[in-house]
């Protein structure tokens, strides 16, 4: 839980696809976020004291039937707000602006000029270049505003009102693609909220660790290793704030990377005093994987079986009444319709899915407030080992939805092998920390190749490296080519099995950074 007397921003979202991003964009200045639905009332607002207001872009046009709109009543706290592409439009149109579709809309990057420097354009160049996405905007503006920007084809690309503290930009701030983007939401946080920025790791650390101790009292706590960042921090908090009441389960499903289960298991046992049950079920879930092709299917066979394996450990841990969880924000973002439709279900913890309502727990997450990268620095300010912390993402099935096919030992130990080499190599050559995500696939198929002046008809790897922030959109690594070279000619060399390594080079969208 966030201390009351901590300063906020409230992001009301539209159905903006960059609403985490504004959301992220604020705290990284040092100020708290929370996204909520658009259908907030002025009197919760108010309850909730933030410092300012922040409206997210949206797909809808204002002036259509059954737009999503909010409590007009905001405009009246006397809370600052801040308008962004729809978000704007609609606060223009609260307050008697005309909005209509253009005859040229503007899509990317476009030169826009500043012409009033205002508290929201402070600090800023005359010409800026900022991202567009809008097919309507606003056309006519009531005397109590001010133009305080413009572009080739936008009268009103931002705009202040003359006595009520609402700001509005037709552009996109929160992208980095609008080059002075940070600056303008500074600017609102600081020159117009007057935030004092007391959103920093440390502080968070002790209100969890108070939260967590309120909560848990002298209970002990339940919490499933998968090796990655999430769950590792999870258990560090939780230990930080209740010591040996905490007891860690760890299953060794057999589809981790090579030495990875070793790897978690020392870490822990190195830096905590800690309650660890590592199970070692390789056998069992490749048995129940055994034929199986397909990727939904595997899916749901590895969830069951952690969950079968997680309840028969659990109950061997007496007193146990807490399940520790490493929801992030952005699952808990993906439960709030914007506009109004059923709930999304939060998207489930990969390794405990199930089981609260299962075993009788209560839930502890101490990291649903939190962003991956703030979860990092957590990791960080915790002492954990800088390869725990800066790990690569890893999905829940792990390495079954990168075996392309049925999943068996001699294609695991290839694609063990062929993923080692790649990571090995772009850690060598210093790129690691900069590429977010990066992996082998191993494909369902053959191709024929010449080795040792033999014919070969052997397997085909995958390479996939995405660069991202938010892993909501990602773009493939330029990694250079002579590592690319590297890569292909240790994998072909040195991985009985492979004689082609192939180089993925698609965006999210339209493809998902993982295969299956």
């Amino acid at each position: 839980m966030i201390e009351e007397n901590k300063e906020k921003v409230l992001i009301l979202d539209f159905g903006s696809q960059y609403a985490q991003l504004i959301a992220r964009r604020v705290r990284e200045n040092n100020v708290f976020s929370e996204i909520v639905s658009h259908k907030i009332t002025a009197e919760q607002i108010q309850k909730a004291n933030p410092k300012g207001i922040i409206l997210s872009g949206g797909p809808a046009s204002v002036y259509v039937k059954n737009a999503p709109r909010c409590d007009e009543e905001i405009i009246e706290l006397g809370i600052p707000i801040l308008g962004i592409c729809y978000g704007m439009q609609l606060g223009c149109q609260m307050l008697q602006a005309t909005i209509q579709p253009t005859n040229t809309r503007e899509y990317g990057r476009t030169a826009c000029t500043v012409n009033n420097t205002s508290k929201l354009l402070k600090s800023l160049s005359k010409d800026i270049t900022v991202w567009m996405s809008h097919g309507d905007q606003v056309v006519e503006l009531p005397e109590e505003f001010e133009s305080l920007a413009i572009t080739h084809n936008c009268p009103f690309a931002a705009v202040k009102h003359k006595t009520k503290s609402f700001y509005g930009v037709q552009f996109h701030p929160e992208v980095t693609h609008t080059l002075q983007g940070s600056q303008i939401i500074r600017n609102f946080l600081y020159e117009i909220c007057a935030c004092t920025g007391d959103w920093q790791m440390h502080s968070y650390i002790d209100t969890s660790v108070a939260d967590i101790r309120k909560q848990v009292k002298d209970g002990r706590v339940v919490c499933g290793l998968s090796g990655g960042v999430d769950s590792a921090v999870t258990a560090a908090l939780i230990h930080k704030a209740i010591g040996n009441h905490l007891s860690c389960i760890f299953v060794d499903n057999g589809l981790l990377r090579n030495y990875e289960a070793e790897e978690v298991i020392k870490s822990f046992k190195d830096n905590f005093t800690v309650d660890l049950h590592a199970i070692d079920a390789r056998d069992r879930f490749l048995n129940k994987l055994k034929g199986v092709a397909d990727p939904e299917k595997k899916r749901k066979i590895i969830g069951h079986e952690f969950i079968e394996i997680f309840k028969e450990e659990a109950k061997k841990i007496s007193q146990a009444k807490f399940l520790a969880q490493g929801t992030l924000y952005p699952d808990v973002i993906e439960s709030i319709p914007a506009h109004g439709g059923p709930t999304v279900t939060i998207k489930s913890h990969h390794n405990v899915g199930g089981l609260p309502a299962e075993l009788g727990f209560d839930l502890v997450e101490p990291l649903r407030f939190l962003f991956k990268d703030e979860v990092r620095k957590i990791g960080e300010e915790l002492g954990l080992p800088e390869e725990l912390v800066w790990r690569h993402p890893f999905p829940g099935p792990g390495l079954a939805i990168r075996i392309i096919g049925e999943v068996a030992k001699p294609r695991l130990d290839i694609l063990r092998n062929a993923d080692k080499i790649v990571i090995d190599e772009i850690r060598k050559a210093g790129l690691y920390r900069s590429i977010a995500q990066c992996f082998a696939v191993l494909l369902p198929m053959s191709t024929v190749g010449v080795m040792g002046d033999e014919r070969s008809y052997e397997n085909v790897i995958a390479i996939r490296a995405v660069e991202t922030t938010d892993f909501m959109t990602a773009d493939w690594c330029h990694i250079p080519h002579e590592i690319l070279g590297i890569i292909s000619s240790r994998i072909i060399n040195e991985v009985k099995g492979i004689n082609r390594v192939v180089y993925d080079v698609s965006t999210k969208p339209p493809s998902t950074i993982e295969w299956e």
